[in-house]
């Protein structure tokens, strides 16, 4: 069942701290942001993750109605583009330099592309069957598209000028590769969310390194990369934020505010300021985190999230969100 493509837009929530809508642990300080959320049109899509484009859309991947959808914060008016083959579950999305939307296709095996001008689907198919579930993408700086492969237990690369994949199994067997980010040096790394590791691979030889982190019980699900090159993860499992440094080594570790059982998940840096997002806690909040003074700000989720999955920095400043279980997009802005 399909809603009309008329969007309801929520009215906006200036919040600059603690909050009694939430019941989780709340970190106050200075900074108020607003979040603005859209209802996707189509009921039932689970919008998993988000795309802030230049041209200051919003992209989300509808997984559960095999589709992409387009929302404009200034109109509130959304198309949707369904995919070619039926259940393929889109999962991760990112834009290339022409304003190609690709994406991963979880359920059907293989990386798909979208011109957005013409509605035309190109797919490109595993040449593995084991890589069955393409899962995060990521451009890097040559304009090659690198993504890993969950339950595969792989890392991907595609080369969009030719088409072609290759691949590489990462050593760790149930490693489950999740989240993704690239060095400035063209590096791509990647957490491990099924053991304590973080990886990353030769973008040439397709060689897998894998760096143990300290904690046995850690599992970092998602990444980001601040400009010094240092990776943070949120674990997922353990409720903390971590940050590794592939140069040194060195690892460090905060707790989360919402404490042990916060789920952080979705990540995302925003001119070295870190976000995420806590999904164990009802509702979902937002969090801020400043490396120079280590503080925590946290807001909750108009909306309660649903289970923010992923979130991503627009090159305007502001943050977009998917907000999956509750079927909404969320755009954040920092005062």
């Amino acid at each position: 069942m399909t809603r009309p493509t008329l969007l309801v837009t929520c009215a906006v929530f200036l919040l600059a701290g603690a909050s009694s809508q939430s019941s989780a642990a709340q970190a106050t300080g200075s900074v108020q942001v607003s979040i603005r959320e859209w209802s996707v049109a189509t009921a039932g899509a689970f919008p998993h993750d988000p795309l802030a484009t230049a041209d200051g859309a919003i992209w989300y991947t509808g997984q559960s109605a095999s589709l992409l959808g387009r929302v404009d914060p200034k109109t509130g008016a959304v198309k949707e583009y369904r995919t070619k083959t039926p259940d393929s579950g889109p999962h991760g999305l990112v834009a290339d330099a022409a304003g190609n939307i690709w994406f991963t296709a979880n359920y059907a095996g293989y990386i798909g592309k979208l011109d957005p001008n013409t509605g035309t689907m190109t797919e490109y198919k595993m040449p593995d069957p084991g890589a069955r579930d393409p899962h995060t993408p990521i451009f890097d700086q040559k304009g090659v598209l690198w993504f890993s492969v969950q339950a595969g237990n792989m890392i991907g690369k595609l080369i969009p000028r030719t088409g072609e994949v290759r691949l590489a199994r990462v050593p760790t067997a149930h490693a489950l590769p999740y989240g993704m980010v690239v060095s400035s040096k063209g590096v791509p790394f990647f957490a491990e969310f099924g053991t304590n590791r973080i990886g990353s691979i030769d973008p040439d030889t397709l060689r897998i390194h894998e760096y143990v982190l300290p904690n046995a019980g850690s599992r970092p699900r998602r990444v980001a990369m601040t400009s010094d090159d240092a990776i943070w993860y949120s674990d997922y499992v353990r409720g903390y934020l971590g940050r590794f440094d592939p140069a040194t080594g060195a690892t460090k570790e905060w707790a989360s505010p919402a404490g042990a059982s916060s789920q952080p998940y979705g990540i995302t840096v925003q001119n070295d300021i870190v976000w995420y997002s806590e999904s164990g806690v009802r509702p979902n909040t937002l969090v801020r985190f400043d490396p120079r003074s280590e503080k925590f700000q946290t807001w909750p989720i108009p909306s309660g999230g649903g289970v923010v999955r992923n979130m991503m920095a627009a090159p305007d400043g502001r943050l977009v969100l998917a907000e999956s279980g509750v079927g909404k997009v969320a755009l954040v802005e920092v005062k």
